[in-house]
C-alpha cells in the first residue's frame, strides 16, 4: 500500500527557497576560494597543475561552505512541537536491540533500564497496559560470547520478569548483518507490532522517550520513520569527550539546520529511531549489490538507503531535534574512530550504485551524493596539496634578468597577501560556525549546562585546536579508506569496542606509521624542492609526524581541571541522567554478584512470536 504522501512533493516552497541559497552560497565561496588561489598561482605564471589544484579546491571549499550553512540555518531555535495532537497509544511496540559479539552483562543490563523507564513512564502515563516488548537479535559469531548471552537473558528474564514481553533469539548465519537480522524479524515476527524502536547495543533511551515517540508516530499517520537525536555519553578519553562535547553542544544546531532542510525525506542513522512496522516492510526490502565486495554484495550503511525507500514509498521520514533522553556510546580513540569510520566509508562510496534508483525522491540522491562526498572531500583535500607541491616543484626558478641588457633586477609581483586572505576565509568557514553557536548558547542560557561561560569558552577553544591538530590525521585515515575501497579491499564489519580504550605509543605507531611516513615526505620535499611554501605546509606535514603521539595522549582519561570540572564538559556530567544512573545501578548490582548465572542450551531462548510480516 503506498504511503500517504506518494506523488506529493517532498518539501513544501520555502524548503526548495532554502536548499537552492545553500547550495548556491557553497558554489559561490567554492569559486571564490578558486578565483583567490588562480589569482595567486598566476603571479609566477599560470600551469596545468594550478589549474587542476583550484578544481579541487572548489569542491573542498563548497564542502566546508555547505557544512557551514546547515550551521547557520540551524542557529535559529526550533518552535516548541506542538503536542495538543497526541492522545493515548493504541499500537503495539517492539524495541529491537541488535547484538554482535557485546559483552551481554553491559548490554542486557542496559535492557533492563530501559524495561524498567518504560513501564515507569507507562504508570506515571496512567496507560500501565500498553503493550511494550523488548527483542534481543543476536548476530554473535563467537561461542563463548554467545553461551554468555544465553545465561545473562535468563538472568534478564528473572530480573524484570519478562515473560511475554521479552525475548531472545540468535540466527545461525549473519546474513545481510544488522539490516538482515532486523529484516528477519520483521519477516518472522513483524506483524505481531505496529512500531519498533531500533536501537544499537550501545544505546539507552529514557522510558518517556520512547512512549513520546509513539505518540508522535501515532498522531502523524503518515510518518513512517521518526529519528531522534542521540547524544554522546560515558566518554572518558581526552579525544572521546571532546567528540561527546562537539556532539551534546555543536551537533543540535547543525541538525536543526539539516531538519530544516530534509522537508518529508529525513534520514535514518540506523538506531535510536522508531519505524512504522507496516511502512518499513513493504518499502525497505534491501536489494543484495551484483558483483562482489567492497561495491558489491549487501548495503553497509543500510539506513541511508532505508530513510530513501520509505520517502519513494510516499511515507515521510522525520528528524525531530527536540527529543532529549537519546543516548549512544562513541569510539574512544582516533584508531577506534578510523576502524568504525572505514566501514562508514565503504557504506557510503557503494550508495554510488544505488544513486540513480528509479523512482527516489531528489533530496534522497542530493542525501547518498552527501554521503559519498564526506569521504572523497579529504581525498581531494590531499589531492589539492600534492598538485600544489607539485606545480612549485616543476615551475622554474624565477628569472630576475629577463632581457640580457639588463642592469637591474625585476622582482615577481608577490601574492602573499592573496595566500593568506585564502587561508583565513576557509579557516573562517570552519571556525565561524562554532563561534555562533557559541553566541547562540550564550543568548538562549544554554551555557549553565556545560559548565558555565568560562569552562564552555575554554572547551570550544581546546575543541578547535585539537580538532586542527587531528585534521590532517583523520585526512590520512580516509583517504586511505577510500583508496582501499578503489583497490577492491572490503573491509568488513569488525566488533566494535566498547568502553576504555586507552592505547600505548607502540599501539598508536602500529595504527599510524603510514601518516608519519607521509608526513616526513611531504616535509622533505618542501623543504628541499620547494622552500619557498615550506612553511605553508608545516600546519599539515607536522601532525602527520606527531600522529602517534597525538592519537597515544588522546587515548588517555581526561584529566579534572580547577574545582574539580573538566574540559568539555557536557550537561550528562552535571546531571547524569536517569537511564544511565538506573543503568549502573542494575550493572553494579549484576557485577555484585560474583558469579555467571545458569546457562540454557537452546539458541532460541524466549523467541519472539512467529507472526509473518512484510509485503
Amino acid at each position: 500500500m503506498p504511503g500517504p504522501l506518494r506523488g506529493l512533493p517532498d518539501a513544501p516552497l520555502w524548503v526548495l527557497v532554502l536548499r537552492t541559497v545553500a547550495a548556491l552560497s557553497a558554489a559561490l565561496t567554492g569559486l571564490w576560494a578558486s578565483a583567490m588561489f588562480l589569482q595567486y598561482s598566476a603571479v609566477n605564471g599560470l600551469t596545468p597543475l594550478a589549474v587542476v589544484s583550484a578544481v579541487f579546491l572548489f569542491f573542498s571549499t563548497s564542502w566546508l561552505a555547505w557544512g557551514a550553512a546547515l550551521g547557520l540555518i540551524g542557529l535559529k531555535p526550533a518552535p516548541a512541537f506542538d503536542r495538543s495532537a497526541l492522545g493515548p497509544i493504541k499500537g503495539r511496540t517492539v524495541v529491537l536491540v541488535p547484538v554482535y559479539n557485546e559483552d551481554p552483562t553491559t548490554t542486557f543490563a542496559r535492557i533492563a533500564a530501559m524495561m524498567a523507564s518504560v513501564d515507569k513512564a507507562l504508570l506515571e502515563a496512567g496507560e500501565p497496559d500498553v503493550p511494550v516488548h523488548f527483542a534481543i537479535l543476536s548476530d554473535t559469531r563467537d561461542a563463548r560470547v554467545a553461551e554468555a548471552e544465553e545465561s545473562w537473558f535468563t538472568h534478564l528474564m528473572a530480573a524484570t520478569a519478562g515473560e511475554g514481553r521479552l525475548f531472545y533469539r540468535r540466527r545461525i548465519t549473519n546474513e545481510g548483518r544488522k539490516a538482515g537480522n532486523i529484516e528477519e524479524f520483521f519477516a518472522r515476527s513483524g506483524g505481531a507490532y505496529d512500531y519498533a524502536m531500533i536501537l544499537d547495543a550501545d544505546s539507552l533511551m529514557e522510558g518517556a522517550t520512547v512512549i513520546e515517540m509513539v505518540r508522535r508516530m501515532e498522531a502523524a499517520p503518515g510518518l513512517g520513520l521518526l529519528q531522534s537525536l542521540p547524544t554522546v555519553v560515558r566518554a572518558s578519553s581526552v579525544f572521546g569527550r571532546a567528540m561527546q562535547f562537539a556532539a551534546a553542544f555543536f551537533s543540535p544546531v547543525f541538525s536543526r539546520g539539516l531538519a530544516r532542510l530534509q522537508g518529508h525525506t529525513g534520514p535514518f542513522w540506523g538506531h535510536n529511531a522508531l519505524v512504522r512496522v507496516d511502512a518499513f516492510t513493504e518499502c525497505c526490502g534491501l536489494p543484495v549489490l551484483s558483483g562482489p565486495p567492497p561495491f558489491g554484495g549487501h548495503i553497509l550503511s543500510h539506513d541511508y538507503v532505508e530513510a530513501a525507500l520509505l520517502a519513494r514509498g510516499g511515507w515521510e521520514v522525520r528528524l525531530d531535534t527536540d527529543l532529549s533522553g537519546s543516548y549512544e556510546e562513541g569510539p574512544e580513540s582516533v584508531v577506534e574512530h578510523a576502524k568504525r569510520d572505514r566501514r562508514w566509508c565503504q557504506g557510503n562510496l557503494q550508495h554510488i550504485r544505488v544513486l540513480m534508483a528509479p523512482g527516489l525522491r531528489a533530496w534522497s540522491r542530493f542525501v547518498f551524493l552527501q554521503g559519498v562526498f564526506t569521504y572523497v572531500a579529504p581525498v581531494l583535500w590531499a589531492l589539492f596539496l600534492i598538485t600544489v607541491i607539485a606545480d612549485r616543484v616543476t615551475q622554474p626558478p624565477p628569472n630576475y634578468f629577463p632581457d640580457p641588457y639588463q642592469l637591474f633586477p625585476v622582482f615577481p609581483s608577490d601574492g602573499t597577501a592573496k595566500a593568506i586572505g585564502l587561508t583565513i576565509g576557509i579557516f573562517g568557514l570552519l571556525i565561524m560556525p562554532k563561534l555562533l553557536t557559541t553566541a547562540e548558547a550564550w543568548v538562549m542560557e544554554r551555557m549553565p549546562s556545560f559548565g558555565g561561560v568560562g569552562t564552555v569558552l575554554r572547551s570550544v577553544l581546546s575543541d578547535f585546536i585539537l580538532m586542527s591538530l587531528l585534521a590532517p590525521v583523520m585526512m590520512a585515515y580516509q583517504t586511505r579508506s577510500v583508496v582501499q575501497v578503489l583497490m577492491g579491499r572490503d573491509g568488513g564489519w569488525p566488533p566494535n569496542r566498547r568502553g576504555g580504550a586507552e592505547l600505548t605509543l607502540g599501539e598508536a605507531w602500529a595504527g599510524s606509521k603510514f601518516i608519519v611516513l607521509f608526513g616526513l615526505a611531504g616535509l622533505v620535499i618542501a623543504h628541499f624542492l620547494t622552500s619557498h611554501i615550506f612553511y605553508w605546509v608545516l600546519p599539515v606535514v607536522l601532525p602527520m609526524i606527531g600522529s602517534p603521539l597525538l592519537i597515544a595522549r588522546t587515548s588517555q582519561p581526561a584529566r579534572p581541571g580547577r574545582r574539580g570540572r573538566r574540559l568539555f564538559t557536557t550537561p550528562q556530567d552535571m546531571r547524569n541522567p536517569a537511564i544511565l544512573a538506573l543503568h549502573d545501578a542494575i550493572l553494579a548490582d549484576w557485577r555484585g554478584e560474583g558469579a555467571t548465572p545458569a546457562g540454557t542450551a537452546s539458541g532460541r531462548v524466549g523467541a519472539p512470536p512467529a507472526v509473518a510480516s512484510g509485503p
